[in-house]
């Protein structure tokens, strides 16, 4: 029965290949001569001996090579174009019967785990900076548009990143490219934990940002080359569940560490290092180890193709064969696929290297300009929504917050106090024409306290700590503050009058309520909103080669557009967290299609670049989402809703209009 089953096989792999035998007469692939059938297999040692080691252009005619200006838009003069599509096509094809012959196994899925710490990574890189910033506030002493900035530079510099190394993907690479794109993103996280100043730490974020920002075109793009049809859409979206593992990490490690204040130490006032900075030492790590991972894997097989290098593709793919075979217990199962195979898929795929400006130009080329408007439009509106309204939510929640503690402000009016020693904790609470003589404010947290047009005779204040604390209209006679920081700044329009300040503490002025509790919701928040997308990852993966690419991305944007009329009615805390998580349950199949998508549509020698251009428009989209929807919070709901239901449902129309490429090969 065995043998039986191999004969069947080894007459499955002839005719597959037979479009290679019938070349009788072609010198395009070297004029292999139709008596040399058995040369495409291994068992044919003359064929090895002869064929195997040629150079990927011998017996391959000048005139036919495929020209620079092919992939600038300029048609040929001569009529061998479509012939030629016509030959990439059928060794698009014959590439797919050879992904599929080695099968699927082992070691795709070993490769699964590398590049998903990759992603992974990037997923870590986006919460970063948004957990860390109510205690890097503290050290150093950022004001609100320093931490507007600060929030917007790692989408600055993933923006940046995708254009570069997609480009640069397709040049020299996608292993050494996602090697070096994640190296840099390593060692400036890892800066990044150490330095003091804002400016320096902006910088390490911006560049740790150009880095990450390599990992989702690359990763994509990668992993598909080794994929057979049949698999390519499920597992690729497989692949996005380390997007929200990474998210869950972030969020995971943020609540584990940052709260425990005691995990620091400082050396005098010039060095610190406290808490928050071991968790952005800790987010480093995914993609640490996504680099030691990948120094194990090997370049896409069909990179090396597309540049001529036949020997090195054919190893890989042998190495792809044994691995799953070995997995699957048949070691004895031979690669039929011989150097000659692929020799002749090289000579016909080899193209010409070109510039990044020549490659992007390639991508709006007229075979593929109508193609990359529409992707263009539907990454931007996808991208404008989903990361408006992500963002749009916190702020909205902490909105809700500030209100119900607003709710419970406590006011005295027209109190005296004499001779009293405040020695607890004062919080929210407004004081008005207050009198106070000779009354002692000791070792205490004024949290929220205004005090309006009061007078403050012979007091004294000592080792207070403040935030969002102010004194307006106020008149202080005879007053020492010893030790607090109590600066002149939070003396609004107050008289001073035989008062003196000494020792004041050094540090910034804090507008925030800072409070465990609300460090731990911010949190939990993330970890919930992220883990909300495992059920849509489930489904799309379960789906996206069932209902196809369009359906999967039209649907869910569909559905998403719905979903935001549902904000209206959150008027609470909890209503928005539900909130959050069903929108990002949904949206997050539209994100897997959409991934699928922009891999299938470009050719092989333009995935990356394609895929990084669009991915850095994304990042642009989410930039102006975020700017857009924040600056709506606490005036009206009704304009960030309005927008993000427009987008959504003109991305949701668009993508109908695009090309379905379920069951169809990688260009």
């Amino acid at each position: 029965m065995g043998r039986g089953a191999d004969k069947v096989a080894d007459e499955y792999t002839k005719r597959s290949y037979k479009r290679f035998e019938e070349e009788d007469d072609d010198e395009d692939y070297g004029g292999t001569p139709s008596s040399n059938d058995a040369g495409y297999y291994r068992n044919d040692s003359r064929a090895n001996d002869d064929e195997g080691h040629s150079d990927s252009t011998e017996g391959h005619d000048e005139d036919d090579e495929i020209y620079e200006g092919e992939y600038q838009g300029i048609p040929r003069a001569d009529s061998g174009k479509a012939e030629r599509r016509k030959d990439q096509d059928e060794l698009a094809q014959q590439y797919e019967t050879i992904l599929q012959e080695c099968g699927h196994g082992k070691f795709q899925w070993t490769l699964y785990f590398v590049l998903g710490l990759a992603l992974m990574a990037d997923g870590v890189e986006i919460f970063v900076v948004g957990f860390v910033l109510p205690s890097a506030e503290k050290d150093m002493c950022l004001s609100e548009p320093n931490k507007g900035m600060l929030g917007l530079i790692v989408y600055l510099g993933m923006m940046v990143g995708a254009f570069v190394w997609g480009g640069l993907a397709d040049r020299i690479g996608r292993r050494q490219t996602l090697l070096i794109s994640l190296s840099i993103n390593s060692v400036f996280a890892f800066f990044s934990s150490f330095v003091q100043g804002y400016v320096s730490f902006l910088f390490c974020r911006l560049a740790s940002g150009v880095g990450i920002g390599g990992s989702i075109p690359i990763v994509f793009s990668y992993y598909s080359e080794f994929l057979a049809q049949e698999k390519r859409g499920e597992h690729l979206s497989w692949l996005c569940m380390f997007w929200m593992i990474g998210g869950i990490y972030a969020s995971a490690m943020a609540w584990a560490i940052i709260p425990h204040y005691g995990w620091s130490f400082q050396m005098g006032s010039a060095y610190q290092f406290h808490s928050w900075r071991v968790f952005v030492l800790v987010c480093a790590l995914p993609s640490v180890a996504a680099i030691s991972a990948l120094t194990t894997m090997p370049e896409s097989p069909r990179f090396y193709l597309e540049n001529g290098k036949h020997d090195e593709a054919w190893m890989i793919l042998k190495q792809v064969h044994d691995t799953n075979m070995r997995a699957k217990g048949y070691p004895e199962r031979v690669f039929s696929v011989s150097h000659t195979i692929l020799c002749v898929s090289a000579v016909c795929l080899h193209t010409v290297r070109l510039s990044a400006v020549q490659l992007v130009d390639a991508v709006f080329s007229p075979e593929y300009r109508r193609t990359t408007y529409m992707m263009m439009a539907v990454w931007f509106s996808m991208s404008f929504s989903y990361y408006g309204l992500t963002v749009w939510f916190p702020d909205m929640i902490k909105y809700l917050q500030k209100q119900e503690y607003a709710s419970r402000t406590k006011f005295f009016a027209k109190e005296k106090v004499e001779h009293v020693t405040f020695n607890f904790t004062l919080e929210n609470q407004v004081h008005r024409q207050g009198e106070y003589f000779n009354d002692k404010f000791m070792n205490l947290k004024m949290r929220s306290m205004v005090f309006e047009d009061s007078l403050f005779e012979e007091c004294y204040f000592e080792d207070i700590t403040s935030s969002n604390t102010f004194f307006k209209n106020c008149t202080f006679i005879a007053t020492l503050f010893y030790n607090t920081d109590l600066f002149k700044y939070r003396l609004v329009n107050s008289k001073l009058i035989n008062s003196t300040f000494l020792h004041n503490k050094e540090g910034c002025l804090l507008s925030d309520v800072s409070d465990e509790n609300n460090a731990y919701m911010v949190y939990f928040v993330s970890f919930l909103g992220t883990l909300a997308v495992l059920p849509g990852n489930i489904v799309s993966a379960l789906l996206m080669d069932k209902i196809g690419r369009l359906r999967m991305l039209a649907g869910s944007s569909v559905i998403s557009c719905v979903s935001c009329f549902f904000l209206s009615f959150g008027n609470s805390e909890s209503a928005m967290i539900a909130l959050l998580c069903l929108f990002g349950g949904i949206s997050i199949a539209s994100w897997n299609a959409l991934d699928v998508l922009t891999v299938e549509l470009y050719p092989s020698d333009k995935r990356t670049t394609a895929f990084g251009f669009l991915n850095a428009l994304c990042k642009l989209a989410a930039v102006l989402g975020i700017s857009i929807f924040t600056s709506f919070v606490g005036i009206t709901k009704a304009v960030p809703i309005l927008f993000a239901s427009g987008a959504l449902a003109a991305g949701s129309f668009l993508a109908l209009k695009l090309p379905e490429t379920r069951g169809q090969v990688l260009k």
